[in-house]
């Protein structure tokens, strides 16, 4: 149960590009399946104007739970580096001395990759004091540093902020309607319809969605909590969460019964459910929330995402 005075503040996390990698190696820049804490805080702190070096001790005191509106798709991004001026490039390890020596044989070129989500859709709920929240909402609308989904490179669209709500995460998330795109939960409703052999459109009231909730008597842990962002002392910690699926409102009004329907001409009607049928079918490979998180199927969707 939250504390007296303790509210949610709803993000909603959606862009072109996401990334939210919890480990980087030298040459490949991973993405998880959903929003990390670290990457969260981030964002507050930019919004805030927060220097790197600053105490994160409020933002990562917030309870945070994630919902997965749109999964999105997986890309690839392929990256070279090299040096301006010509020169080979540096070793990885340092001397003794702590200089770094240029590689041997000469390399030029180093070929990166790099992850990204497209088109993904979250619903980011944080929990704590109102007052806090409050001031955080103001923030994220208007941020003294540019806001990033992971990366600089991943600005978010509008809206980003959904406003501060009473009640706990878990109700939150589950009351607040799906912020996926019209077009993207019509066609998840679609195929989820053609799957169960559904007579006409298939458009419930509510509809599964999974959710990741910061709780200390999860059954998984992550470390994805930030002690601090500066660049000489970057640390991190652990925290429990539990995975779970939630129904949520999907927005759409409800069905009229056929008895309720207008009269309509039948060859008009064949005509468009197969104009619609084959639509369907040519765009079926490039469906907005296809991936891990579309039918509950009990594995890590970190796993699966790969």
């Amino acid at each position: 149960m939250p504390a007296a005075g303790d509210a949610v503040l709803l993000l909603r996390l959606a862009g072109p590009l996401q990334a939210w990698g919890s480990r980087t190696v030298v040459n490949q820049r991973e993405t998880g399946a959903e929003p990390t804490k670290s990457g969260v805080v981030g964002l507050l702190a930019a919004a805030c104007g927060l220097a790197r070096a600053d105490l994160l001790d409020e933002l990562t005191a917030l309870r945070l739970g994630v919902r997965v509106d749109a999964a999105g798709t997986l890309m690839r991004d392929y990256h070279t580096v090299s040096d301006y001026r010509g020169r080979p490039l540096l070793q990885a390890g340092v001397s003794a001395k702590g200089v770094q020596r240029p590689t041997s044989p000469a390399k030029h070129t180093h070929v990166t990759a790099r992850y990204y989500l497209q088109d993904a859709v979250f619903v980011a709920a944080l929990a704590g004091p109102r007052a806090v929240l409050e001031r955080l909402d103001r923030a994220v609308r208007a941020p003294v540093y540019p806001l990033a989904l992971g990366r600089r490179s991943c600005p978010p669209t509008q809206p980003l902020s959904l406003g501060v709500h009473g009640g706990s995460v878990e109700d939150v998330l589950r009351e607040h309607p799906w912020q996926a795109s019209v077009r993207a939960r019509e066609r998840h409703l679609d195929r989820v319809g053609r799957a169960t052999e559904a007579e006409g459109p298939y458009r419930p009231a509510r509809v599964p969605r999974p959710v990741t909730i910061e709780d200390p008597y999860g059954t998984d842990v992550v470390k994805d909590v930030p002690l601090s962002f500066d660049p000489l002392g970057r640390a991190f910690t652990e925290r429990w969460i539990t995975r779970d699926w939630y129904e949520i409102p999907t927005g759409f009004p409800p069905v009229e019964s056929p008895a309720e329907s207008p009269p309509h001409d039948t060859a008009t009607a064949t005509g468009t459910a197969t104009e619609t049928a084959t639509d369907t079918a040519i765009d079926a490979s490039s469906e907005t929330g296809s991936g891990p998180y579309d039918a509950p199927t009990g594995h890590d969707p970190f796993t699966l995402l790969w």
